[in-house]
């Protein structure tokens, strides 16, 4: 029995169909798989450079078996890639000992450039939880382009450091360390700015987050002992293992009179105050401070309410729940979850004042 000419026809095209889907020179399964390999296979790259930059900014030296660690690859693929870096004359090996060229260094610092500055977006320009920026900041910087990254750059402001502290290098390569001083090395009972959070390992990062620290935050170190370390932010007090705790980078804030030793102008330092959740139904307070905590888009969104330092807010309401609360800011009426008023610090208000 002959072959059915239209069931031919239908196989053919069903075949031919398939073989376009495979290998379309741009869109097919093929092309996509080819473009994913050499993506997986640069970021391997760029991530062993990226360790070796960290290795050389801590003053530590680097091995076989530390990027294969860092990696999660075997120490053969980590020698294959050093070898690769090697002839593309951005690493310089000899024997077990291996280092960044001029080009190498440069091309780190482009991809540090787009992970800090990708991380700055999700913080500012954003609602991703900040458990996540780590995460999409690791995949975007294989993607961003150094074009892309200047026009986000300029986008945010030129910012020069990150969410957690890091310094953001600028297009010349060129950055301003953050200077700070583990918490551990420091002296207790002197107030103390958090400068940087380490956000690696991950573990630690996420012990540090949910303790509610971010850099901008005064501290007052109480007690550092092998078993713990004691301070306060604000009325709370933190305690934490001395190996999470060294995660944490401060710098003293200064004292008027030693200001005043410098020459300078001495800030003026605010009243101690209480978190705007603590005010009763028709409680007035005056704003002395926004927590760095509150930041990106629920930040813009107090600014634009007119919740600013210097502005008196009463608190009008409270909901049968207990959450939200009703404030009366400039004449209008606000709702703000308790998480949110904990972050915003209120003096006594002047009587009679008002809104």
């Amino acid at each position: 029995m002959p072959p059915d000419p239209l069931l031919s026809l239908s196989v053919f095209t069903a075949l031919i169909l398939v073989i376009a889907l495979v290998f379309l020179p741009r869109r097919g399964l093929y092309a996509r798989w080819r473009r994913l390999r050499r993506l997986s296979e640069r970021a391997l790259l760029e991530d062993a450079l990226k360790h070796l930059h960290r290795c050389e900014t801590h003053g530590q030296r680097p091995t076989l078996q530390s990027l294969a660690g860092a990696l999660d690859v075997s120490a053969d693929r980590a020698a294959d890639l050093i070898s690769q870096l090697q002839a593309h004359e951005l690493v310089r090996a000899e024997g077990e000992d291996f280092s960044l060229l001029p080009a190498g260094r440069e091309y780190a610092l482009r991809v540090i450039r787009a992970h800090r500055l990708w991380e700055q977006y999700l913080a500012e320009e954003t609602g991703v939880d900040e458990d996540e920026w780590h995460g999409q900041a690791e995949d975007q910087e294989h993607r961003l382009t150094p074009e892309r990254a200047a026009a986000l750059a300029r986008q945010l402001g030129h910012p020069l450091y990150d969410p957690h502290g890091d310094p953001i290098p600028d297009l010349s390569g060129d950055f301003r360390p953050h200077a700070g001083l583990p918490l551990t090395a420091t002296a207790p009972d002197r107030l103390l700015r958090i400068v940087h959070i380490e956000d690696e390992p991950e573990a630690v990062y996420t012990q540090l987050a949910a303790e509610g620290l971010t850099p901008g935050m005064e501290l007052r170190l109480i007690e550092i002992t092998p078993q713990k370390v004691r301070f306060l932010v604000g009325e709370d007090e933190h305690r934490l293992a001395p190996v999470v705790a060294a995660n944490i980078s401060v710098l003293p804030v200064e004292t008027p009179e030693e200001i005043a030793v410098k020459g300078g102008t001495a800030r003026t330092p605010a009243r101690e105050g209480k978190p705007l959740s603590e005010l009763k139904a028709g409680e007035m307070g005056r704003v002395a401070a926004i927590s760095p905590r509150l930041r990106g888009v629920e930040r813009r969104r107090l600014l634009d309410l007119g919740i600013l330092p210097g502005t008196d807010i009463r608190a009008e309401l409270v909901s049968p729940s207990g959450d939200p609360t009703a404030y009366r800011v400039r004449g209008a009426l606000i709702a703000l979850r308790r998480e949110q008023a904990k972050l915003i610090t209120v003096n006594p208000a002047i009587e009679g004042q008002v809104l």
